[in-house]
């Protein structure tokens, strides 16, 4: 699977205003400086395609993105560390659950964390939440690069105590290494396989 000509098409905050087509889609979820952005360029193999930035906060809307093959992806807006004007952080849930509640097309949803983080409230809340619409989930431990092997199987332990789920359950990546990218994109042809909608 190549994911070719990945391509931008629209930004919205609205149900009514999202992209009318078919195509399976995959959507990433997680705090604002998880890396949903850097993750989603890695996947789809263009390092710019999403915009990316230092300070959290940078998604605001969601962007839709295809490929040719056709799939459909959706970055959604960061929740938790945004710096942004309380007026505009205060729609980012409401708008996030709406869009898991009405996109039919919505194969899979990744769930990212820092693996350098402890989740908090916003995880198990999301966890909850896609469960009780049956949307089957990834989540994804992000940002690997940054700690030792030792530092690593340290943090699986605390995130696992705290999610309640067992070691199996996440995937591990770094969009500066490339970890991750063979097996989620396994992940993501496997999910259109079995769910796509003729």
């Amino acid at each position: 699977m190549k994911f070719d000509n990945a391509k931008f098409i629209k930004s919205c905050e609205r149900p009514n205003d999202f992209p009318q087509y078919g195509y399976p889609e995959f959507a990433f979820f997680g705090r604002s400086n998880t890396g949903k952005s850097s993750l989603i360029n890695m996947i789809l193999g263009k390092k710019n395609l999403v915009k990316t930035g230092s300070k959290p906060g940078v998604t605001r809307l969601i962007n839709f993105f295809t490929t040719d093959d056709p799939f459909s992806f959706a970055d959604l807006p960061g929740f938790g560390y945004a710096s942004v004007p309380l007026s505009v952080k205060k729609k980012f849930m409401p708008m996030i659950k709406s869009y898991a509640q009405n996109r039919k097309n919505l194969k899979l949803a990744f769930l990212l964390m820092d693996i350098r983080r402890i989740p908090g409230d916003f995880e198990n809340e999301m966890i909850d939440f896609l469960s009780s619409l049956k949307i089957p989930t990834a989540i994804v431990l992000t940002k690997c690069d940054k700690l030792s092997a030792n530092k690593r199987a340290e943090s699986l332990k605390k995130i696992t105590s705290v999610t309640g789920l067992s070691e199996d359950s996440f995937f591990f990546s770094s969009a500066h290494t490339g970890e991750g990218k063979k097996e989620l994109r396994s992940l993501i042809k496997n999910s259109a396989g079995a769910t796509t909608e003729s």
